[in-house]
């Protein structure tokens, strides 16, 4: 009987079962597909050894013009930063600024100070930089410490070593307050005494949920535009030493009718304005959620209406609030939690119009929306959009297996990322008993295919003026993807674990049973660092289409084969050609890796058949 050639459809799809979806692949993980064909994605390593505080939500990049240095803003629930060459340069605003005379009591012993401050501008878990301090104790508070407990208008931080002596003192003492963190994932609130009223979060008390501290951020030149979701708007300026810490614009001298609040901010491309959306109205002090308003052109601060400017204002009237905006081609896209606008400038006296472009759509967060190759594709509450000119439901062959199998309750911590070197879109989100985000599914724009797999990134930017993508990992680093063939997030090279199995397809006509005892691999293992890079072919044939298999190795296998045994063979660079012994009805076939040191591509391998009875 002559070889029978393996060529599977690209593309994985769940949306079928098993038998079904004969033809194709069914599951995998950390694979691609390239000109139809599945291989192993890039590695990672991380940028430097150094870290930062919190979880990050909101990576930016963007060139000073100055010195043409390569700044990335790292924003995460506890502080916001400028990354430069590894080292995280914290930027983080402050609320207050307090004198204190004699502020600290020391117990011997213990590694708890008392700060009295009167002022009442923290809460716990505020950061606080003290400075000017003279020994008390034994102990000279100096530096950066935490807000532990509160009592009255005393508090308490722990420092490093305990005091030698019951003492109270430390001279004229500088305590700045940094702005409170926010929270690193979407939980319940309890009532109005879970907002930070002092800090612009208008509205967020009540019922619902407290948003995570979700960071927009836009270049103003070679100057950072900041605002986290539910907060003011922040200016930090270039310099140098970066060490300056960003300041409210409201406070910049001639600022103007700035917003007290908004829900997320941009710079627009065309003659650069600067946009709030769900904002706080002139005069107001409550965000409405469907307003838009926006700076006079090239001028940050001001943004009071007049003849002699173009800054302005508009009402959306579809929906209940505005939950994200994108720079697109010559417009600006909005979404609502109903309708999808279209902002265009039109020069004065109107300045920008908003056009309905999209109803009866949903979008699943902030940062749940990517835009390349000319459209824009976005996540919805129950499927995939995009938007070229008209409103599409995006079809996906990954849809049940995505909305099914995820967290609602942590809608809010899904975004997406382009990857335009593989004509990508990476969609990161929480499996349904997850809290963090553990899984990705991506659309491959070119070829018109889905995959999916595993893996915790809180945050993405696109290779842009990088030389690769840069992601936010849980261990509070950022790491460059697509470098080396290895996970390299901790500074230790580790193994990627790499599979891709197809679905149930029939031996023949599926009708007799068929006994393989010969494959000719078609595999590549170019661009691989190990000396014998080696992947795994593993066959399971079917007794009857349908009857499913056990494999430990993939989430999705659940039911026991009734066949006989399966076959797994090692492959190599130079291997022409492996012997097995397998027999069944049906047979899905897996290639997996799991060494350093390995990378590879699939081709089209060919299976040594014969028939071998009914039974």
């Amino acid at each position: 009987m002559p070889l029978k050639k393996i060529e599977l459809t690209p593309g994985v799809s769940r949306e079928n079962t098993r038998h079904t979806s004969e033809g194709g692949w069914y599951e995998g993980d950390k694979i691609r597909f390239r000109r139809g064909l599945p291989e192993k994605i890039g590695g990672w390593t991380r940028i430097s050894a150094n870290t930062f505080l919190g979880v990050c939500r909101t990576l930016f990049s963007w060139t000073s013009l100055s010195t043409g240095r390569k700044l990335t803003g790292v924003g995460t629930n506890e502080k916001i930063y400028v990354e430069v060459g590894g080292d995280y340069n914290d930027i983080t605003p402050l609320k207050a600024t307090e004198a204190l005379t004699d502020p600290f009591a020391t117990v011997n012993g213990s590694t708890t100070v008392t700060v009295t401050d009167a002022s009442a501008v923290y809460s716990i878990g505020d950061r606080v930089i003290f400075s000017g301090a003279t020994a008390v104790g034994g102990v000279t508070v100096d530096g950066e410490y935490v807000v532990q407990s509160i009592s009255g208008s005393d508090y308490t931080i722990t420092v490093d070593t305990p005091a030698t002596s019951d003492a109270t003192g430390g001279g004229s003492v500088t305590a700045k307050y940094l702005i409170s963190a926010g929270s690193d994932l979407a939980v319940p609130s309890n009532g109005w005494g879970t907002s930070q009223w002092s800090e612009g979060v208008w509205g967020v008390g009540g019922t619902g949920v407290i948003p995570l501290r979700m960071w927009h951020m836009s270049n103003f030149g070679q100057d950072l535009i900041f605002a986290y979701k539910g907060g003011p708007l922040y200016y930090w300026q270039y310099s140098t030493a970066l060490d300056n810490r960003g300041t409210l614009i409201s406070d910049v001298v001639g600022a103007v009718s700035v917003p007290l609040a908004t829900n997320m901010l941009l710079v627009s491309d065309a003659s650069r304005f600067v946009f709030c959306f769900g904002t706080t109205d002139i005069g107001g002090i409550d965000i409405d959620t469907m307003l838009i308003r926006w700076s006079d052109q090239e001028d940050y601060t001001n943004w009071a209406p007049a003849a002699t400017n173009q800054a302005g204002s508009i009402s959306l009237s579809m929906g209940s609030e505005i939950v994200t905006a994108i720079q697109a081609r010559q417009e600006i896209l909005v979404w609502t939690d109903a309708a999808l606008y279209s902002l265009q400038y039109v020069g004065a006296p109107v300045v920008w119009g908003s056009q309905l472009v999209g109803t009866n759509t949903s979008i699943v967060s902030q940062k749940g929306v990517a835009y390349a190759n000319g459209a824009t594709f976005w996540m919805g509450k129950d499927k995939f959009y995009m938007y070229d000119g008209r409103v599409q439901t995006l079809p996906c062959s990954l849809r049940s297996y995505v909305f099914d199998d995820i967290n609602r309750d942590q809608y809010e911590q899904v975004f997406a990322g382009t990857n335009e070197g593989f004509h990508e879109i990476w969609w990161f989100y929480c499996s349904a008993g997850s809290t963090q985000i553990d899984r990705y599914v991506v659309f491959n724009y070119l070829e018109n295919v889905w995959y999916y797999g595993t893996m915790g990134r809180t945050a993405w930017m696109d290779s842009g003026i990088n030389d690769f993508p840069i992601a936010a990992t849980y261990s509070s680093n950022i790491v460059e993807h697509e470098i080396g063939v290895d996970d390299n997030e901790t500074g230790a090279s580790l193994p990627i674990n790499a599979y891709i199995t197809s679905a149930e397809f029939d031996i023949e006509d599926g009708d007799r049973f068929a006994f393989i005892r010969r494959m000719l691999p078609d595999v590549s293992f170019e661009g691989s660092t190990a000396e014998n890079p080696t992947v795994e072919f593993t066959l399971y044939p079917l007794k009857n289409s349908g009857s499913g298999y056990k494999d430990p190795a993939s989430e999705g296998s659940t039911n026991i084969a009734a066949v006989t045994r399966s076959s797994t063979v090692p492959v190599e660079q130079y291997t022409g050609q492996v012997f097995v012994r397998v027999r069944g009805r049906q047979l899905a076939m897996k290639v997996s890796s799991e060494d350093l040191g390995v990378t590879w591509r699939l081709g089209a391998p060919k299976l040594d058949i014969r028939q071998d009875g009914r039974r």
